[in-house]
């Protein structure tokens, strides 16, 4: 018998992370994208990491998450930005 995944409580502190190529602008870009649907972004808590030989950024953004539709919203506005690679 399979276990049910645990629900998310919202509202609840959720972190997004965001892959893709490394640009001057990468971090401000993910963030602006981000604050539409989730105001109010805690900037000393988003994190930017370098691959190895800088081609690719990797940018993690804590938000106040309100439910899965906002969520949605979220990933699927980062991926018609068309600079992301991947989003978890």
């Amino acid at each position: 018998m399979e276990k049910e995944p645990p629900a998310i409580e919202f509202p609840c502190d959720y972190p997004i992370k965001v892959m893709g190529p490394t640009t001057h602008d990468y971090k401000q870009c993910i963030i602006e994208i981000i604050e539409t649907h989730a105001p109010g972004i805690d900037y000393s808590r988003v994190t930017i990491k370098q691959s190895r030989n800088g081609k690719y950024s990797s940018v993690t953004v804590f938000i106040t998450a309100t439910g899965k539709e906002q969520l949605e919203q979220i990933f699927e506005s980062l991926k018609a930005s068309g600079r992301i690679s991947l989003v978890l």
